[in-house]
């Protein structure tokens, strides 16, 4: 597996992953509804170009093929981290966030979902609070959480 930085090409590959990763992985935890308003397969790429592009943006490639993908802003905001239904529990995630969490110092946020919060804690990460976020009418479940970076 090689972590390399974003590419532009990248980002419809990225979108199918996020939807795909949603509908799959995170089903143990969201009903199907929830799943449907949090990624609803209609991503606009430009506007996710131009986020992915100003964050500090990590892929994870294993051979030909973009297995994992995570983001944090300048301001320690860690926004997605999503690896592939079919490379789970192998190490991309951890590279990933370990990847992103070079990008800052200080404290890093993230939301995480019901299905991500088990890892964040793994890696030091301590829940703030737990919330309810809304998204197309829908309520979902997840937590902010915080860690520190020296």
């Amino acid at each position: 597996m090689i972590i390399r930085k974003y590419r532009s090409a990248d980002c419809p590959i990225l979108a199918d992953l996020f939807y795909n990763t949603i509908h799959t992985v995170n089903a143990q935890d969201y009903t199907k509804e929830q799943l449907d308003a949090w990624a609803t397969g209609q991503v606009d790429l430009e506007r996710w170009d131009r986020s992915l592009t100003e964050h500090h943006t990590c892929i994870a490639v294993e051979g030909p093929f973009i297995i994992g993908f995570g983001d944090i802003d300048d301001t320690g905001y860690l926004d997605r981290l999503f690896v592939h239904r079919d490379h789970q529990r192998q190490g991309a995630a951890t590279a990933l966030c370990a990847c992103l969490e070079r990008s800052v110092k200080g404290k890093i946020t993230t939301h995480a979902s019901i299905t991500a919060k088990p890892f964040f804690e793994k890696r030091g990460y301590r829940v703030i609070r737990k919330q309810q976020v809304e998204r197309r009418g829908i309520w979902l479940v997840n937590y902010v959480m915080e860690k520190m970076i020296n």
